[in-house]
């Protein structure tokens, strides 16, 4: 009875890891942490303005964000 129960454990904490690696909540989180540092970096490095320039990156991820789900559901399929 308990390994059926430590089955049903596991399955619930891989089910909400699952959830959580394709949330909006952790990809805007991650796209806010990139945009702060880069922000951070481009203002104490290289002294231009970088509320505009910070978005470059962040953007870029994002959109990896959206094509790497495309790219790995390609390599998962049979061929």
């Amino acid at each position: 009875m308990t390994d059926i129960k430590d089955l049903e454990q596991r399955n619930k904490q891989v089910e909400g890891d699952k959830a959580w690696e394709i949330s909006w909540t952790r990809k805007i989180a991650i796209v806010a942490l990139i945009y702060l540092v880069v922000i951070s970096c481009l203002t104490i490095a290289v002294h231009i303005d970088p509320w505009v320039n910070a978005i470059v990156p962040v953007l870029g991820f994002f959109l990896s964000t959206l094509t790497i789900s495309v790219l790995k559901k390609y390599w998962l399929s049979p061929r």
